[in-house]
Order: C-alpha cells, then structure tokens, then sequence
C-alpha cells in the first residue's frame, strides 16, 4: 500500500500522533513530562527520604554538597510502629520508625551505644551521645525500667512484652542493622533535608498545581465560550464583558487578590490559579463555536429537536478540541511557573510542603557563594519543565493544523 493510501485511510489521531512523532522537540518535551508524572506518581515510594514532605532535618548536615555520606545510628522511637499501605505510602509518605543521628563512629560499654556525633572537619571536635542497646533496638515502655547484669539486658517493650537479651547479641544486631551508610546525591538544603527528595516531591506538587489548575480552567472556559458562542445576543454580550474585565486585570496581580482573599495554602493555589486562566479558553471556545453553530450537522440536530445542552456538550464541544488542547499545554506552563512564583513570595505552597519556588526563596543567598546549586537546580527544574510543555504544545499546534501537508 502507498503513502498516499495509508495516509487516507489513517484516523485524525494517527495523522497527528505521526505528525507530532516528527517533531524531535516536541518528543523531547513529551518524554521529560513522563519521566516527571513518573516521579511525580511514584512519590515518596522512590525517594530517599520516604518521610512526609521529604522534610526530615538533620541540622548537623546543612549545605552537604552532592555525593556528601555519612554513618546514621538509627534509634528506635517510643511510639507504635507507623506501618502504612502502598497507596498510603506513595500518596502521603511513612512516618519514620527511627531517629537518625549521624555518626563519626560507635562504641560500646556494657549495656550502652556510645555514639560519637558528625564532627565534619572538626575531627577533633567530638560528641558524645549515650543509648541503652534495648533503647537502640525497641520501642520501650516509658514507665518500665532496663535491668542489666553484664550479660543479660531485661526490659519491657512498648507492647507489653518483657524480654531478655544477652548484650552481645544486641551489639551484633546494632552493628548489623543500626548503623547505616546514607549518601545524599544531590547534598543537603540549609535544613539538612534531603535536596533530591524535595525535588522529586516537588514536581510533583507542581504537577498537581497544574493539572487541577488546567482543569479548573477548562471547565469553566469550555461552558462559558460554548454558552457564549452559541446563544449569542445578551447572553453573548454579558459574557464577552465579564472576559474583557477579567482580560484586563495583570494574571499575577489577580492570582495574589485569590489567594490572599482564600488564604495560602496547597489547594487555595489550585483554586486561585485555575480562576485566572479560563478567560484565553472562553475566548477561543466561543470564536470555534461561533464558526461550528453554522454547520449543517448543527441545524440537522435543531431540527431533531435535540435539547441545547446536548448540541453544545455532545455534538459542537468535541469539533473544537483541538485548540483547546493547544492552549491546555501552553496553560499548563503558565501555572508551573505562577506556582512558583506564589511560593517564592511566600503566598503560595507553605511549609514544609516542597516547591520548586520556596526552595529557591530559601536558597538565592547562597548563588554568590560556592553553594549555588542549592538555587539552581530547584529554576533548572522549572525551566525544563516549562520549557516540555511550551515544546509539546507547539508540536501539538503543528500536528493538529489541518491546513499543513501531512
């Protein structure tokens, strides 16, 4: 079969997904925003710190460079066991179990961890923290005490149960499963958090900001543009004024009126950025409706005595997609980066919920020092991720411009 032939017998999809397939940047753009719902979806399953909001501190360890590691002597907390379900886990995170300290080294004395705290380059400068093994390895009743002879340690666990171990057994376990090796492959934040788990949860509020934001959008673009476009006469008029107003106030002055008016917070950005960003839809939508109303299809349905609502939501809305489409993307940009420029203000995402633009708000001191990278990589992040969905939606553009050869 030829070309030709193929191409006639193809749908629209595979006309524009072969159309789109061509553009090396377009692909580019798509495979980065994979790759970020990937990690976005995936969550705190794949991150180094599964803790939720990537927000455990180690103060000891601020401004750590990439690749930095170092000893942790995890001791168990005198709570219950947090043991959460997958979902649980990717969704919201697992409270942790221990609490870290980092360590230059471990000793033992009788029944008791001497843990000789991070000292860095002060190697001289060392700190001692005491543990009872039993207090290392269980969670303790607070009211019960620890008995020891030399051999045997006895206790009671926070469950009820009394046991007793001889101490050379603790010690094994504590050296076997206690003391771990933790690296930080993209460093430490001023807070000692882990900067790679910050970034990865942060696109995926990012993400989140920009799909409920797109959605919001288009929801109420889609119905006023199809409203507007379709009755026309008042209704029409009314509707173009109300866009004119809202055209006119500057996006980010208006996104700062919502959010103060709804409060700061994960969701009020949602909300505040998806109420600025459906006026470009409901213009489009409305000059596409304008244009379909007059096909005979559409009289053919007046005449059927179809309802209004089943013209426009069943038979207009789905011819007028592909601009839409084209403008969710570029949309889509657009909330990343009022996203993040919200946090960077401080009205946006609070914490210690992560954003790409609070971590550069904590960090942009440190660009003229030899830690820039704190600042850098959080605007790389946002760069590229803008940068995708620009390159995507104009692929799209490109792809679904029925007037240019196939």
């Amino acid at each position: 079969m030829s070309k030709f032939s193929q191409e006639q017998h193809a749908s629209p999809f595979q006309l524009g997904w072969r159309k789109f397939s061509m553009n090396i940047l377009s692909m580019f753009g798509l495979v980065v925003i994979i790759i970020a719902l990937f990690l976005g979806i995936l969550g705190y399953l794949i991150t180094p710190d599964e803790s939720p909001f990537a927000n455990r501190q180690y103060l000891e360890l601020t401004t750590k460079k990439p690749g930095f590691s170092v000893l942790m002597l995890k001791v168990r907390l005198n709570e219950p066991s947090h043991k959460h379900n997958f979902i649980s886990r990717m969704l919201f995170g697992q409270r942790p179990d221990y609490r870290n300290v980092p360590v230059d080294s471990i000793g033992f004395a009788g029944d008791m961890v001497e843990a000789y705290g991070y000292s860095g380059e002060k190697s001289d400068a060392l700190f001692l923290n005491t543990f009872n093994l039993a207090d290392v390895l269980y969670a303790l009743n607070p009211d019960a005490n620890i008995k020891s002879d030399g051999q045997f340690v006895s206790f009671t666990t926070l469950d009820g149960r009394k046991l007793s171990l001889p101490v050379s057994e603790m010690r094994m376990r504590v050296m076997k499963n206690n003391l771990v090796k933790k690296v930080f492959l993209l460093g430490t934040d001023r807070f000692g958090r882990d900067l790679l788990s910050r970034l990865v949860i942060g696109a995926r509020v990012s993400l989140s900001v920009g799909f409920i934001a797109v959605f919001i959008s288009l929801l109420i673009g889609l119905t006023l543009g199809a409203v507007a476009g379709y009755f026309r006469g008042w209704v029409d008029e009314f509707i173009m004024w109300l866009i004119n107003v809202v055209w006119s106030i500057p996006t980010l002055l208006l996104v700062i009126a919502i959010t103060l008016v709804l409060g700061k917070g994960f969701w009020q950005v949602f909300v505040a950025v998806g109420l600025t960003m459906w006026v470009e839809v409901a213009r489009v939508v409305r000059g596409q409706v304008l244009a379909v109303r007059e096909k005979e299809f559409v009289e053919a349905d007046r005449a059927l005595g179809f309802s209004s609502g089943r013209i426009i939501f069943w038979h207009i809305l789905p011819n007028v997609f592909a601009p839409v489409i084209i403008i969710s993307a570029a949309n889509f940009a657009s909330a990343i980066l009022m996203e993040a420029g919200l946090s960077f203000l401080g009205i946006g995402v609070q914490p210690p919920v992560p954003s790409w633009g609070t971590m550069i708000k904590d960090h942009y001191g440190y660009i003229i020092v030899d830690k820039a990278y704190l600042a850098i990589l959080p605007g790389l992040a946002i760069m590229i991720m803008v940068l995708a969905f620009t390159l995507v939606g104009n692929g799209l553009r490109d792809a679904l411009d029925i007037k240019t050869d196939s």
